[in-house]
């Protein structure tokens, strides 16, 4: 695979998730830089901002298993894991799989679940492997998660423990579209009150499993100079040393900062990384990963205004 095939996936990929998907494509160019670096993405959004559609149509655009579940209160980790179960017939036990044996893991209203299931998330996010009853599983390589958390509803909610966040490639907000793609909506949608369903769209898979694998291999040998890795471990680093901030982000984000930002260096058809790829997905790539200390959320900072001071005031290698 040469990095022009890399720019034809991914332009195929946008194009079919623009055929139900209006706007959004920020969104979808960092869900894409996910996929090529083998990242996880959370998506947060007040309801009907298109984050299920999204999720749904990216994963159609790959020749992939797709599994969803729909994250509830009540759900337990076999529910996502999967569970032995006794067969009287050959007196043995059968693995019954969860729908976490899957390729791309549409995990809806993740936050509506409580910490002991979304721990079970953790070894299926970090090892692409499971264990149930002392035996470990594999996932496959391609394995993604694709996360989606309402930020509004408190009730019935659980917040995402920080062991589980920082294996999120990126936290990903979406906004409200504006004037001109909130009319192209209501144009295309606006027939019904329900959900489209994706076989409207004709949507097509463009993507192979072998495409991916080797599009990941040839990103993993993007140039990324000696000067970039240390502006990233600085830009990293000053996350512990800012008075704002009480826990900063771990050298775990600093790895997938300079993974990431190959992969985005090779959606816009360049083999080696420049500041600007390192910049563009800081912001997505932080805001997950740091605490703010007490007295800055009483002096009404937020994690976004702080990482984007900190990306300004960290010097840039020329």
């Amino acid at each position: 695979m040469e990095l022009r095939d890399v720019s034809t996936i991914t332009e195929g990929l946008r194009g079919e998730i623009r055929k139900a998907v209006v706007g959004q494509d920020e969104v979808v160019d960092l869900m894409l830089v996910s996929l090529l670096c083998g990242g996880h993405v959370l998506l947060e959004g007040v309801p009907g901002t298109a984050k299920t559609l999204l999720a749904q149509s990216f994963a159609a655009g790959l020749s992939l298993r797709f599994g969803r579940i729909q994250f509830t209160p009540d759900m337990m980790p076999g529910d996502l894991l999967g569970t032995n179960l006794f067969d009287f017939r050959t007196s043995s036990f059968n693995l019954t799989r969860g729908p976490i044996f899957t390729d791309i893991l549409l995990a809806d209203e993740i936050n509506r679940t409580p910490p002991k299931t979304q721990a079970a998330l953790l070894q299926a996010m970090n090892e692409r492997n499971v264990t149930i009853d002392g035996t470990t599983h594999p996932l496959g390589e391609a394995f993604m998660v694709v996360a989606t958390q309402n930020p509004i509803e408190q009730q019935g909610t659980y917040p995402l423990p920080e062991a589980q966040l920082d294996r999120f490639l990126f936290k990903i907000n979406l906004a409200y579209p504006n004037r001109d793609e909130e009319f192209a909506i209501v144009a295309r949608h606006g027939h019904r009150a329900a959900m489209p369903k994706l076989a409207e769209f004709g949507l097509a898979s463009v993507v192979s499993e072998e495409q991916l694998l080797a599009a990941r291999a040839l990103v993993g040998g993007i140039a990324l100079g000696e000067p970039l890795v240390g502006y990233i471990v600085d830009l990293v680093r000053t996350t512990r040393e800012h008075p704002a901030i009480e826990t900063g982000a771990s050298p775990r984000a600093a790895t997938m900062l300079a993974s990431a930002s190959r992969a985005r260096a090779a959606t816009q058809g360049r083999d080696f990384v420049i500041p600007d790829d390192v910049k563009d997905i800081a912001l997505p790539l932080l805001r997950h990963r740091i605490v703010l200390a007490p007295n800055a959320e009483i002096d009404g900072l937020v994690a976004d205004k702080v990482i984007l001071e900190l990306i300004d005031q960290v010097a840039v290698p020329r």
